[in-house]
């Protein structure tokens, strides 16, 4: 029978008192600063709220600043909208001009023959329908036979016809638009349903 064997020699563990000091030396910060007196670390501090009132002072600066931009923006595109409207009624007011002119040189000719009276509404009418189409008004006056739309016509009879129902006979009265909004719808007659 074999011997048994003996659990071979170990070696001999730290002492307690050794690990404590290992562990105080792991825990101490290498080439740490000494601890502030409370003095120093209330002047630290204290130079750290120095320079966060300066970025507030700043911001708050920035702030007001951006405001009152944004209120001057706001009177600018105001009067700008005021001389906008102001000037478009004062451009359409001079196209309109010529016609006057043209009327009050038409009344001033006393000895005019109806010929040139006729000749003279004919060529004031055609500078009146100028200055309007130059500013986009337009004349709405559709042809017999066109679909009825209801937001460029008025309808105010319905006439038996041999077109299609539902659609324009004649016109009674022009409409017109402006920039495509419908100053008056066109009067028209439409035909009924047989």
């Amino acid at each position: 029978m074999s011997e048994p064997t003996q659990p071979e020699s170990s070696q001999p563990t730290e002492a307690p008192q050794d690990l404590h000091q290992a562990d105080a030396h792991a825990q101490e910060p290498q080439g740490s600063v000494e601890p502030a007196t409370p003095e120093e670390a209330l002047a630290k501090a204290m130079s750290e709220v120095a320079i966060l009132q300066a970025k507030v002072a700043e911001l708050q600066d920035q702030f007001l600043r951006g405001q009152a931009d944004v209120l001057n923006a706001r009177k600018r595109a105001d009067e700008e909208v005021s001389k906008a409207r102001k000037f478009a009624l004062e451009s359409f007011a001079e196209s309109l001009l010529p016609v006057i002119d043209s009327l009050e040189a038409g009344l001033a000719f006393k000895d005019a023959t109806p010929e040139q009276i006729m000749e003279g509404a004919q060529a004031t009418l055609r500078q009146l329908k100028s200055a309007l189409e130059r500013n986009k008004v337009l004349a709405i006056e559709p042809a017999a036979g066109t679909k009825f739309d209801p937001h460029q016509h008025q309808a105010i009879s319905m006439v038996p016809a041999e077109q299609e129902p539902n659609t324009v006979v004649s016109v009674l009265q022009k409409g017109y638009s402006i920039a495509e909004r419908i100053l008056r719808p066109a009067l028209v007659t439409v035909s009924q349903s047989n």
